[in-house]
């Protein structure tokens, strides 16, 4: 159950580092790494249901993941469409509302239409929002925003004194959510990685030395007591 003396952010991101690590430590092979990685994904959305956390986004493949060998690549892409397959009755009968972000257009097409019917058929669930950014980059987004604020501007839908930070944000992948409060980076490296850079202006970081396979509601916890006991001013005076 969840503690209701402990402050909770509303919306936790997640940048799931580790897995060939993971696997490269235990002398197994790095498509390992990243099955083992699927249940830590299982697990840490039962754990924010728990927990009662609102929104949760995972970092799953980024944009520049495609640089990585195309024999691995081939795999991660096998992992992830059985992975939205096997999962979809799941998420439907917890009350998880599914929803990608990033250039899904340029997937292949298995991958967009199971994409497509997991959004569909969980769009009314409200337990929990879980979002996976999929071939997403940050820059790649407000790329997309901008050309998008152009062509309105372009067509007469738009004049330019009207673009603000609100123009912008309608015009991203999450707009319709809030702004994640927490961003976890697993693995012990201490980066953003081109991931929601607009969105966590106000974040607060946490980079955690657990590979993402070993990630539970435990680590979870931990992360959230840490963030409880920070102050947010968001510039504003102490």
């Amino acid at each position: 159950m969840a503690d209701s003396s402990v402050q909770r952010p509303q919306h936790v991101a997640i940048i799931m580092d580790g897995n060939r690590r993971w696997a490269r430590e235990r002398l197994l092979p790095g498509l390992e790494g990243h099955r083992q990685g699927v249940k830590a994904v299982r697990r840490t959305i039962e754990a924010c249901i728990e927990l009662a956390i609102p929104t949760l986004t995972l970092y799953t493949f980024s944009s520049e993941n495609w640089r990585r060998p195309a024999e691995e690549v081939a795999a991660l892409m096998g992992l992830l469409t059985n992975h939205l397959r096997c999962e979809m009755e799941e998420l439907v009968r917890q009350g998880v509302r599914f929803r990608a972000l990033g250039r899904i257009q340029d997937l292949d097409p298995t991958i967009r239409h199971l994409v497509s019917v997991l959004e569909q058929h969980t769009c009314h669930n409200q337990r929990l929002h879980f979002n996976i950014a999929l071939n997403y980059g940050g820059r790649q987004e407000l790329v997309d925003a901008m050309q998008h604020l152009a062509r309105d501007v372009g067509h007469g839908q738009l004049a330019w004194q009207q673009i603000d930070e609100q123009a912008i944000q309608s015009r991203l992948t999450t707009v319709g959510q809030s702004d994640p409060d927490l961003l976890i980076r697993t693995g012990g490296e201490q980066r953003v990685s081109n991931f929601l850079l607009w969105q966590i202006a106000y974040t607060e970081l946490l980079f955690m030395p657990v590979y993402w396979p070993d990630f539970d509601r435990h680590h979870l916890r931990q992360a959230i007591e840490d963030f409880s006991r920070r102050e947010r001013r968001f510039g504003a005076a102490c």
